[in-house]
């Protein structure tokens, strides 16, 4: 992958460059699921964290738990989970806009003093189309994206998953980049293009 194509991961719609990992422990905890689901997705999570280089834990310091995952049949039952308006700013407002557009996810990150995620809010509709999905490979799915703070153009037009036999895995190219995101000497976030350059070069030595 090179550097055009890391840049343009993080480039949004607008234009603007924004890149940001997670600054502290990722602690999960899943809503919606039966408990052979949730080993699939704690499942990923963890494989996920491993890649990076990342830690996983039971329970973070400051908000409990700090990746939330929601699955549901319908958008309206997001405003009667308690406190859920307390977690997600203009929530029947983005409940309304997420209905109308007939979207099946929805992805809403929170950060700290330095820009860094502290914090993840995944809903996912289960219409057919993400019915029809095998587990591990929505699992997958919705963790690599979870992981950065990736442009919300990032994946339209190509899958960060790749089929390897009968298993469904990270393509090579995203998870080296995962990876190269991770490293300790580079900054938790960033707003400038040139960042891409820092993570082609990590991207360079891990290859």
């Amino acid at each position: 992958m090179d550097v055009e194509q890391i840049e343009a991961l993080f480039t949004r719609a607008d234009g603007s460059f924004a890149f940001a990992r997670w600054g502290r422990a990722i602690a999960p905890i899943v809503f919606g699921v039966d408990d052979a689901t949730l080993g699939v997705v704690k499942g990923a999570i963890s494989a996920t964290c491993e890649l990076a280089g990342h830690e996983m834990t039971e329970m973070d310091a400051e908000l409990g738990s700090n990746l939330m995952m929601f699955f549901f049949r319908d958008w309206a039952e997001l405003p009667e989970v308690s406190g859920m308006d307390g977690l997600v700013p203009d929530l029947n407002e983005l409940v309304t806009r997420l209905e109308t557009a007939g979207a099946n996810q929805y992805r809403f990150f929170r950060f700290d003093k330095a820009g860094a995620i502290k914090a993840c809010f995944v809903f996912l509709r289960m219409d057919e189309e993400l019915t029809a999905v095998p587990a591990q490979t929505l699992a997958l799915s919705q963790i690599v994206q979870s992981m950065l703070l990736w442009s919300d153009v990032a994946f339209r037009d190509a899958s960060p998953l790749a089929v390897a036999g009968d298993t469904t895995v990270l393509r090579p190219d995203v998870a080296t980049l995962v990876r190269a995101a991770y490293d300790p000497v580079l900054p938790v976030a960033a707003s400038d293009p040139v960042h891409a350059l820092r993570l082609a070069a990590r991207v360079g030595v891990l290859q």
